[in-house]
């Protein structure tokens, strides 16, 4: 499993990458706006913290296939390392996708909702397809199964396409699109914070903090091995 942070906040980037296997970070108009910072300097700032091995997902604006590429090649000049340009599905999305491909570089297809724009943006080239869950779940649309169909429908076809699952609200949609056999997911630092949560995992680590104190008070290990 691919773990990214779906995240343009600096603070929590740089505290997760501390403590969790992150393997990158997604970003998008929404997110970035939120930050309510320089584009330019964000970026900059969330490379410098991830590093240039750690995937860096940045989403374009442009809608027509000229611009999308003029964009694209300057997010790649700008910020460099290893870097996927999102671009939301669309007729232009997909030309540009085959486009950016032929040049090298790398592409992530996202806004994905059902199983066939999936395939189609992997036969365009995209890199990673990103449907999102929680959004079709709010419209009865089981996101969990378009993630499984998706993937099914990639193998089946033979296509290296990968799935980023994305949109997520608790950790039950996380696991069972874990389950489904999804490549990646992309993740608020509070859900992955909430992945490994659980209540009776506190109540022993509780337990064996009394047990040892019952009978070595307050000495530590490293103080018994002197």
């Amino acid at each position: 499993m691919i773990y990214i942070l779906d995240t343009a906040d600096t603070k929590k980037i740089a505290r997760c990458c501390e403590f969790y296997p992150i393997d990158g970070v997604t970003t998008n108009p929404t997110i970035i706006s939120k930050e309510h910072e320089d584009f330019g300097k964000l970026i900059k700032a969330i490379r410098n913290i991830i590093g240039d091995e750690r995937m860096l997902h940045i989403q374009i604006t442009a809608s027509t296939c000229a611009d999308i590429i003029k964009e694209a090649q300057a997010v790649q000049e700008y910020v460099g390392g290893n870097l996927y340009i999102k671009i939301p599905i669309s007729a232009e999305g997909l030309k540009a996708t085959s486009a950016l491909k032929k040049m090298g570089m790398k592409v992530t297809e996202t806004a994905i909702f059902t199983q066939q724009q999936a395939l189609i943006a992997a036969k365009a080239g995209a890199d990673f397809v990103a449907p999102y869950v929680n959004r079709l779940d709010n419209i009865v649309s089981d996101g969990v199964n378009v993630v499984l169909e998706t993937v099914e429908l990639l193998k089946a076809h033979n296509l290296d396409t990968k799935v980023l699952a994305a949109s997520f609200r608790t950790v039950e949609q996380v696991h069972k699109i874990a389950l489904a056999g999804t490549h990646a997911v992309t993740l608020n630092p509070a859900l992955l914070d909430a992945l490994i949560y659980h209540p009776l995992t506190e109540t022993a680590v509780q337990g064996f903090s009394n047990d040892w104190k019952s009978i070595y008070g307050d000495k530590k290990i490293l103080d018994m091995l002197k």
